[in-house]
């Protein structure tokens, strides 16, 4: 039994997984506090994990500072919105026009219409960027920091280290990827019970439907997160 755990408690677990059953060590799961739904409750770990991770762990947000967040649509970043301005940054996102309405109710103070626009030319200089495109936007996101600021890769497939840039540059790069983490996961749980952090569902599938749902989430349009449900 994990350290905080109440029988017959439902889970919270943060690991990826796609079963009815899966292994959870003591720090891969907590209790799960009370949410309005339960694909609600399902679509937020390991995303908003990562989201958190990245802001507070590694990036250490502080009120006032401005935050880039590419793919702010994705399931990461819509919960880096969030989190982003619950730490009171000023936040930026990259998402398509017919988003934008939505992200401003999640708190982004700034959107760039990432098909028409080159955020470069137009968000200035931030204190930190999280970046989930990778590609030819790490070293995009490196030119857009202030002096000291830090640029988060999550897409670490398309993404290479680029020390010497960002020496060269005065700026910080940081490869990340999501740890179990329940300190984490509580703080995400108090986000969500404040309201300072709700999941956008696109869309829910039954867990034998798995494959219909990783085509949706490949076709790269999803807005949030897609759920899998277990009977």
């Amino acid at each position: 039994m994990t350290p905080s755990w109440r029988p017959g408690a439902p889970p919270r677990p943060t690991t990826w997984h796609r079963s009815s059953r899966t292994p959870a060590g003591p720090t891969a799961s907590c209790s799960r506090k009370k949410s309005p739904t339960a694909g609600s409750s399902r679509s937020r770990p390991p995303a908003a994990l990562t989201a958190h991770q990245a802001l507070v762990e590694v990036a250490d947000v502080q009120p006032g500072q401005r935050v880039l967040i590419h793919a702010a649509a994705g399931g990461v970043g819509h919960f880096a919105v969030q989190i982003a301005k619950s730490l009171g940054a000023h936040v930026i996102g990259t998402a398509s026009a017919p988003k934008h309405d939505l992200f401003r109710t999640l708190g982004a103070d700034e959107l760039i219409d990432y098909h028409n626009v080159d955020f470069e030319k137009v968000t200035g200089k931030v204190d930190v960027v999280v970046d989930a495109v990778g590609g030819d936007y790490t070293a995009r996101s490196l030119r857009t920091l202030v002096p000291g600021g830090v640029l988060v890769s999550l897409a670490l497939s398309d993404t290479r280290p680029m020390p010497a840039e960002a020496a060269q540059l005065g700026v910080h790069h940081r490869l990340m990827l999501v740890e179990a983490d329940q300190t984490g996961m509580l703080a995400v749980a108090d986000l969500v019970s404040s309201g300072a952090l709700r999941p956008v569902v696109e869309a829910t599938f039954p867990l034998e439907q798995a494959a219909r749902a990783h085509e949706l989430g490949d076709a790269g349009r999803v807005t949030g997160k897609v759920v899998l449900t277990v009977r």
